[in-house]
């Protein structure tokens, strides 16, 4: 009865339901892209340039004469590459930063967390931006770049949890009978610490998209691909009254996929807090 019960809460929960809807559209357009793109994403025709939505093409033509939905199509798929490496990295850093710096404590806790307080001390953006203009447009900069400052509220959520964790009796029982310190970490703390590290990289998800189009609307994203949306929104921002669908079709994107995530997040929040069960 009991676990009918959290099954109906999952299946009728309305923000969980639109956010895994809009996530995997998108995702499954972006996977696609090759197959349902109109025309190639180099596909260059002057004549077409700035044609508006209709017979010409779904969302209209770029400023090459390019079509919006290609763009749209592939540029996901940089999103898509982008944002899931760049949460990937990041995790996995401060995870283990994290979890070091919780359990072993003492002058290691205290070096670890002043670095982390150090990079929380710079604005993400403006340390993203640096680095990835000092280190070159190109997708592996930029996942570099935003992952520079993006281990570090991963690393302070998982010292936090493990604090408490060690604590447990459960953990004192195992080191009591001669577990060595990674076996704990691995096999003990890091799994109960699972739950709020998925809500946490949910959130993370939203917070790189809207960073990458940042860069990318800068011109200090990833150039050795598909233009990312934040490319296009650089490319509508010139005109903006003669072709304002340029600027809406890539914002309306970014905003709903960082609002699904954003509707994912809050549900698994409430959906996995046991004192809310």
């Amino acid at each position: 009865m009991r676990s009918s019960i959290r099954g109906s809460r999952w299946v009728t929960n309305p923000r969980l339901i639109f956010g895994l809807t809009v996530i995997v559209t998108f995702t499954v357009a972006a996977l696609l892209a090759p197959w349902l793109a109109p025309t190639a994403p180099d596909d260059i025709d002057i004549a077409k340039r700035l044609l508006p939505p209709g017979p010409g093409g779904l969302f209209g033509r770029d400023l090459t004469g390019g079509s919006v939905l290609t763009a749209m199509l592939y540029g996901g798929r940089t999103s898509l590459y982008i944002s899931t490496l760049t949460v990937a990295l990041s995790v996995s850093v401060g995870t283990w930063v994290g979890l070091i710096a919780g359990y072993k404590r003492g002058w290691v806790d205290t070096v670890l967390m002043r670095t982390v307080d150090l990079l929380m001390a710079f604005p993400g953006i403006l340390l993203a931006m640096a680095l990835a203009a000092m280190l070159g447009p190109s997708r592996g900069n930029v996942i570099l770049a935003i992952s520079a400052t993006g281990w570090t509220s991963a690393a302070r959520l998982i010292r936090a949890q493990t604090l408490s964790i060690r604590e447990r009796e459960y953990v004192t029982a195992s080191r009591a009978l001669g577990a060595v310190d990674f076996r704990l970490l691995w096999r003990h703390i890091f799994p109960a610490t699972l739950t709020p590290l998925l809500v946490h990289a949910t959130f993370s998800l939203s917070g790189v998209i809207v960073v990458e189009a940042s860069l990318s609307f800068l011109g200090l994203g990833a150039q050795d691909g598909a233009p990312s949306w934040g490319a296009l929104l650089a490319q509508g921002r010139t005109v903006l009254v003669e072709a304002p669908y340029l600027s809406i079709v890539p914002g309306t994107a970014i905003a709903l996929i960082v609002l699904a995530l954003n509707f994912v997040g809050d549900a698994l929040r409430d959906l996995l807090d046991p004192r809310k069960q």
